[in-house]
């Protein structure tokens, strides 16, 4: 392999934060790594799905966000893969991209995010203000092997993953357990998150493990606003689908023209919501401040009677009946008779009048005059009317930032899967392609398919991007080192012939024999540089010549020799 080549395919072995940035075919290259793994394939078999079989796609996409949810935890320990530099990755990357356009986009390298996007300082939020200066967390996406396996380590009671691993998790769980054919699967990557949208009724939405319809994004809860933030505020960077990606900085995009502009159609329709009573009930629901100039009108016993909205939202507050639904005379039924008047409060609006003034003018929010007109209307009852309607129209309609279609176009070779193949003619047909598909090779290195790769990028990743392994054996010597490999259960998280990283055996404290010597390779060329390292794997046996020779034994079925040269200092 070339340099250029080494960077991407050891990239798909570490899969940090940067590396999907720059290269945006690892992105999916992990989605397909994921369908292959056995651990997806064998939810299947999990009564909760097998009582689904003959369902719609939908029906089971909603049971997997709530078993996702009890089997993984959202991670944002920034420990979990050690520290690098920004000098080391800003050099690493300059001839791809430029440091001023990485620092534009990765909140590791200066990005805060749109004023908008949080309340607090988006580097506060997400720990990043201890780090200040050239010394940086790596942001490491993990494969469902190393999600689940957090389960071993201490302080967590299940699996675990950070936002990019969660959408790539979703996504080939929605192929594999929920029948949703990767054509209806659009990862949609942001600097700050990552998401995806599946093109099922009126669109679904991932946002870390939890799924948002089309009337859960339009609701106004707490819970939906947070999940909007992303696609409100920030540039969409990557867009990743089984045609390919396009990314918002390449002019080249590999994405089937009409499956982006599809989506963009699609994704337009899922952020724009007619204005009607139940909509503006979860406006007023999402600005709060706004609910003391509003009223709602209802008829009890033949009589007009009269509820202010701070009141009625007050009853709704800890209820599953909801203002303005199908919920809400049952909602209305709840309300003490006390709280109720015969009166209309003079200086407030009716909500029911409020719509009826929207049906008769034929009030669209799309248009500017129509948006004039309503803050003409509600001028004698809301202060500021022109900010309140500028609000109530970013309410129901948003705009997402999507990278430029003015690119040029050259598709590669698409992933054409079948919901009906299993795992093993996934896996043929997958291989069969790797040839002409950069995106299906690199998804056999996204997995560790040691025995079908080039080991070289699976070593430089190795020794090149795993401080985890060699800060947790600082303080013992090499023969201490072996000593605490040895001691580890001989189990890998990987089955097969897939091998883990370094930092995988040292955070999660177990490895089969080849993981282990790999390790101990990386802490003895950490200490000694100047030094080649040799690895003999016999089947069985597995001997690390360094200093002296360290033995280890391996259920890997491998018979390699490998050759860490010294460095070129």
């Amino acid at each position: 392999m070339n340099p250029d080549q080494l960077d991407k395919y050891s990239s798909a072995i570490t899969l940090s934060d940067m590396e999907v940035f720059v290269f945006p075919e690892l992105m999916y290259s992990l989605v397909l790594a994921n369908i292959m793994s056995p651990i997806i394939w064998k939810w299947r078999q999990k009564d909760c799905f097998k009582k689904l079989e003959g369902k719609s796609p939908y029906k089971k996409l909603m049971r997997l966000r709530q078993f996702i949810m009890d089997k993984y935890e959202f991670n944002l320990d920034l420990n979990t893969w050690g520290l690098t530099s920004k000098q080391k990755e800003l050099k690493r990357f300059e001839k791809f991209i430029s440091p001023e356009d990485i620092g534009k986009s990765n909140a590791l390298f200066g990005y805060h995010g749109d004023k908008y996007y949080f309340d607090v300082d988006i580097r506060r939020h997400f720990g990043l203000d201890k780090y200040d200066g050239d010394i940086i967390p790596y942001w490491k996406t993990e494969t469902v092997e190393a999600m689940t396996a957090f389960g071993l380590k201490d302080g967590y009671n299940t699996g675990a993953g950070e936002c990019v691993s969660l959408a790539t998790l979703y996504a080939a769980a929605a192929f594999v357990v929920c029948g949703i054919r990767l054509e209806d699967i659009y990862m949609v990557l942001t600097p700050l998150h990552s998401q995806n949208f599946f093109d099922i009724q009126d669109g679904v939405l991932s946002n870390n493990r939890r799924l948002l319809t089309k009337t859960m994004w339009f609701n106004g809860t707490a819970i939906s606003t947070k999940a909007q933030r992303a696609l409100r505020n920030e540039q969409v960077t990557i867009l990743a689908h089984s045609t390919g990606y396009v990314h918002y900085m390449y002019d080249r995009a590999t994405i089937a023209k009409d499956a982006y502009q599809h989506f963009a159609s699609q994704l337009g329709k899922y952020l724009t919501t007619e204005l009607n009573t139940l909509t503006f009930a979860n406006f007023l629901r999402c600005y709060r401040d706004y609910q003391q100039y509003f009223q709602f009108c209802r008829h009890r016993r033949g009589e007009a009677m009269f509820v202010n909205a701070e009141v009625l939202f007050h009853y709704e507050h800890g209820s599953n009946l909801r203002i303005a639904d199908e919920t809400f005379d049952k909602l209305l039924g709840e309300v003490s008779g006390e709280d109720f008047s015969p009166y209309k409060v003079v200086d407030r609006l009716c909500c029911e009048q409020l719509m009826r003034f929207v049906e008769h003018e034929k009030i669209d929010m799309n248009e500017t005059s129509s948006r004039k007109m309503l803050a003409r209307y509600l001028e004698p009852f809301v202060p500021d009317s022109e900010k309140f309607v500028d609000r109530l129209f970013s309410f129901v309609h948003v705009e997402a930032k999507l990278p430029a279609f003015e690119k040029d176009y050259i598709p590669g070779r698409p992933i054409e899967i079948s919901v009906e193949q299993n795992r093993e003619q996934i896996i043929e047909y997958l291989a069969g392609i790797r040839r002409s598909s950069t995106t299906a090779d690199l998804a056999f290195y996204a997995c560790r398919d040691m025995e079908s790769c080039d080991w070289q990028p699976f070593i430089i990743a190795a020794i090149e991007r795993n401080p985890v392994s060699i800060e947790a054996a600082k303080e013992k010597t090499l023969q201490q080192a072996y000593d605490w490999l040895s001691d580890m259960p001989n189990e890998s998280i990987y089955d097969g012939k897939r091998l883990a990283q370094p930092d995988e055996v040292a955070n999660y404290a177990t490895g089969d024999g080849v993981e282990k010597a790999i390790t101990l390779a990386n802490v003895v060329r950490e200490r000694y540089p100047d030094e080649s390292i040799e690895i003999v794997i016999e089947n069985q046996d597995v001997l690390v010549r360094a200093d002296t020779g360290y033995r280890f034994t391996s259920k890997k079925g491998f018979d390699k020799k490998l050759t860490i040269e010294a460095a070129k200092l």
